[in-house]
């Protein structure tokens, strides 16, 4: 193990537990401390992340901070093995960011902070684990570690059907994981390794009678591929495998919102671009037809929903499986050029702006979904109302939260100098070329995207001032605090993207060299 370069990896995914049982030690009647030693050492993992962030190689597009592997458990051949790409490392730069600002829209929590900041805590090092490790046992842990903090944050602080939004969350994942895990095994005791590396080779040249299952070695593929598949597709969400999404947002508490949709729901993506497409290549470009139709089938239904949509978290929670879909759109270009014996240069080319477009997306949509859950959770505090009926002319009173929620919202849309604009321009340029008819009906949702963006504005910001709005306090400056870096990210990433696509692109051209 190369200690100058993998403890910084290893301390970044196992410093928010430590910091979470520290949490546990502090005494349960001091409040105000739990949740200042939360948010400060909240830092720790960020300030890791960015050591590696800025001692990343870009002339190496490889894993970098590699661990080695390191065994763990030599009986059925899984190791401890982590290393970060320039795929994986933005996604635990997002983790590492939205996490602190989660924790300090937190501070309002009364009931039992201490157990929230704990739960909390662990949720993150769940996340930053499944992005940096490089073992599919290890990965399908982190997987499911995942689920049980955020079931119990919507659980125990979440609104008033958080036993019903909590149940089904759990449940949808739950069943998506056991077909995973299945296959996992499968893949493990075909090959002898559990290495992801290892597996890119080994397991997709892998041909013949497979003696595990008795099988012939492309039917068990088609039958992981499709585990594979229900599963990721389940967490991003994608259409029609959605329907859990709206539930457990409207009842999650605003900071598990804003982690929900800001990187939990990531990770089904990140399965997609880091297993699905690398170990079911000829899988994966035979049925790109059917993952573009379902992004597309996301971007427009989705968009159609949250128009239709008068509670306003709800609203954003399907805006979500709007801006989803792009992600998946651009997915399935990767798959279909990633599973050709042989591309022409303008495929490739498709491949790596689409792709990168991908990622890209993911990174904007965590900030601008963030941003949006938060905006509602400020609104929620002071009418107690999430009811778009129910507002109006608030921006009278509210001058500075209307200026700031339209200009997350402007993000939101993809308005152009804004990041949201750069990730879905992309994935439509690259999508162009080989997935026409459905760019061309996703335009629909993209056409929804503005309709429901302006709904929700309109509803809350215009129109007479109700009487009893008149008396809304000002945004406080916690709250300034947690809205402002997120802003500053979406300016950045609209108008000088490269200092984030260029450590992406690297590591997706390399992939289609």
């Amino acid at each position: 193990m190369d200690l100058t370069s993998s403890t910084w990896l290893v301390a970044a995914v196992f410093s928010p537990l430590a910091i979470a049982l520290l949490i546990l030690l502090l005494p349960s009647d001091s409040k105000v401390l739990t949740r200042w030693v939360a948010f400060i050492l909240s830092f720790v993992p960020l300030i890791f992340v960015l050591i590696m962030w800025f001692n990343y190689d870009r002339i190496d597009p490889g894993f970098q901070f590699d661990t080695g592997l390191v065994e763990w458990f030599p009986a059925i051949g899984s190791s401890f093995h982590m290393g970060v790409d320039g795929i994986s490392l933005p996604m635990m730069l997002l983790t590492a960011i939205l996490t602190p600002l989660a924790i300090l829209a937190s501070f309002n929590i009364e009931d039992r902070p201490k157990m929230y900041m704990f739960l909390f805590l662990l949720l993150e090092t769940a996340m930053l684990g499944l992005f940096a490790t490089l073992d599919l046992i290890v990965f399908f842990i982190f997987w499911e570690f995942s689920l049980v903090p955020m079931y119990f944050l919507i659980r125990l602080w979440g609104g008033k059907d958080r036993a019903y939004a909590g149940f089904k969350f759990f449940v949808y994942t739950m069943a998506g994981s056991l077909g995973l895990l299945l296959s996992i095994q499968i893949i493990g005791l075909s090959t002898g390794t559990f290495d992801i590396n290892e597996l890119y080779t080994v397991w997709v040249q892998l041909e013949g009678v497979l003696p595990v299952v008795g099988l012939d070695a492309n039917t068990v593929k088609i039958i992981a591929y499709i585990a594979f598949v229900i599963a990721f597709a389940i967490k991003v969400p994608v259409w029609p495998f959605h329907t859990w999404l709206p539930d457990a947002h409207t009842q999650a508490p605003t900071a598990g919102s804003m982690i929900l949709a800001g990187v939990l729901l990531k990770m089904g993506a990140y399965g997609f671009l880091r297993l699905v497409v690398p170990l079911f290549p000829q899988q994966a470009h035979d049925t790109a037809w059917v993952l573009a139709l379902l992004g597309m089938l996301s971007i427009v239904l989705g968009g159609f929903a949250a128009f239709g949509q008068w509670d306003f978290k709800r609203l954003v929670a399907y805006s979500s499986i709007n801006h989803m879909g792009f992600v998946v759109l651009g997915i399935a270009v990767f798959a279909w050029v990633y599973g050709l014996q042989y591309t022409t240069e303008g495929y490739r080319l498709d491949a790596i702006i689409a792709t990168n477009g991908t990622v890209m997306q993911m990174f904007n949509h965590g900030l601008s979904a963030a941003g949006m859950f938060f905006l509602v959770g400020v609104i929620y505090e002071r009418t107690h109302t999430r009811d778009l009926k129910q507002y109006g002319g608030i921006w009278s009173v509210l001058p500075v939260f209307g200026g700031i929620l339209i200009f997350v919202s402007m993000a939101s849309l993809g308005l152009p100098g804004l990041n949201g604009f750069v990730g879905e321009f992309s994935i439509t340029r690259g999508a162009w070329g080989i997935f026409t008819f459905y760019v061309v009906l996703s335009m629909l949702g993209l056409l929804m995207t503005g309709a429901y963006i302006l709904k929700g504005i309109g509803s809350t910001l215009h129109g007479p001032l109700k009487p009893e709005w008149k008396g809304l306090p000002s945004m406080t400056i916690r709250e300034h605090i947690v809205i402002w870096p997120l802003m500053l990210l979406m300016l950045s990433l609209g108008l000088w993207p490269m200092w984030l696509q260029a450590v992406i692109n690297d590591t997706v051209t390399a992939i289609f060299n």
